[in-house]
């Protein structure tokens, strides 16, 4: 079979591509509203769309003396239309003057990105990436290799305290620290998050700047499903200094399971040194929310391999789940 790769500047174009049912399905608006610079289809005989991504260069992160691309909107249906879409995808960003690929990425970080490449014997949780095992293969055969590590985490026994906490509790109380949950409402405290968000992520790995009302647009789905008691904000002086972001895994009850399980998605943290040790504050507070809420267990959810939050983890939870972000550098 014969293998053509096509490219797709505008939703309507991608909208008029056949795709085969063996492939995901794919919203073209997502291609628009996500800033996509191109869209990469490999077609087989009769025009049917085999493999399919999206690529971006104008407003990639940054990485080193590198100008990044990101292959991102990522599905193939075997081996052979992958090859072709990745060998493609390479060939555009290098014409467009990007120095290296990085993907599975949306963009940027504030996006889906990364593959699951280990998946453990848990089933997904709410929100969280999927992937077939192909997938990641795919990419390393393309000649990519591992930029960056990350974990996912379980505690199975709300119940377990840190004995840390007290101390830093007293910490936050003499700094004028206080935690509360979120209002009912919950779009009344996405302006807070977002300040710390931008400030706290700055030094995360692949950084990049994200307009208050893009990230509202981001929040603006997953809101109906959170409950304000897991969402707790951590003031000084009636301002927001860092948060924790927490929602109960829907992907239980699309199962036919009980509820029993919430997700600590995002703890941000205001640089200042007199917060060191909120992060852990406020996760041990979710957790006892939690339990007291009836959940049994909670998922730390997508945590950087050398972020803070792993070693928050570390004293309650076991890894169940890892997550790869390749990258290949483009030579000329």
């Amino acid at each position: 079979m014969a293998i053509r790769v096509a490219a797709s500047s505008t939703a309507s174009e991608i909208d008029r591509l056949r795709h085969s049912d063996r492939l995901p399905p794919f919203n073209a608006l997502d291609f628009e509203s996500q800033r996509a610079n191109l869209h990469l289809c490999a077609l087989g005989d009769g025009g049917q769309v085999l493999a399919r991504c999206s690529l971006w260069w104008g407003e990639a992160p940054p990485y080193q003396q590198h100008r990044v691309g990101t292959i991102g909107h990522y599905a193939a249906m075997d081996d052979t239309s992958a090859a072709a879409l990745l060998t493609e995808a390479q060939t555009r960003l290098r014409a467009a003057g990007c120095t290296i690929a990085v993907g599975p990425m949306n963009g940027n970080t504030w996006r889906s990105y990364r593959f699951v490449t280990d998946a453990g014997d848990l089933p997904p949780f709410f929100l969280e990436p999927a992937n077939p095992p192909e997938w990641p293969r795919q990419f390393l055969e393309a000649g990519f290799s591992s930029l960056a590590s990350y974990f996912s985490a379980v505690n199975n026994d709300l119940s377990q305290r840190d004995e840390r906490i007290p101390e830093v509790a007293a910490r936050m109380t003499d700094a004028g620290v206080v935690i509360r949950s979120a209002d009912s409402d919950l779009r009344r405290e996405l302006p807070p998050i977002y300040r710390v968000s931008r400030i706290s992520f700055q030094q995360n790995f692949l950084y990049t700047e994200l307009p208050e009302s893009a990230f509202a647009a981001m929040y603006e789905p997953v809101l109906p499903h959170a409950r304000p008691q897991l969402v707790l904000l951590a003031e000084q002086r009636g301002q927001c200094v860092g948060y924790l972001f927490a929602i109960p895994d829907f992907a239980q009850a699309a199962r036919g399971a009980s509820l029993d399980t919430f997700i600590i998605k995002t703890v941000a943290i205001l640089p200042h040194p007199e917060l060191r040790g909120l992060g852990s504050l406020l996760v041990s507070r979710a957790q006892e929310v939690g339990q007291s809420l009836g959940f049994h267990r909670c998922i730390h959810a997508l945590m950087f391999e050398n972020n803070i939050s792993l070693n928050i983890s570390r004293h309650y939870a076991s890894v169940m789940r890892k997550y790869t972000l390749y990258s290949k550098e483009l030579h000329g």
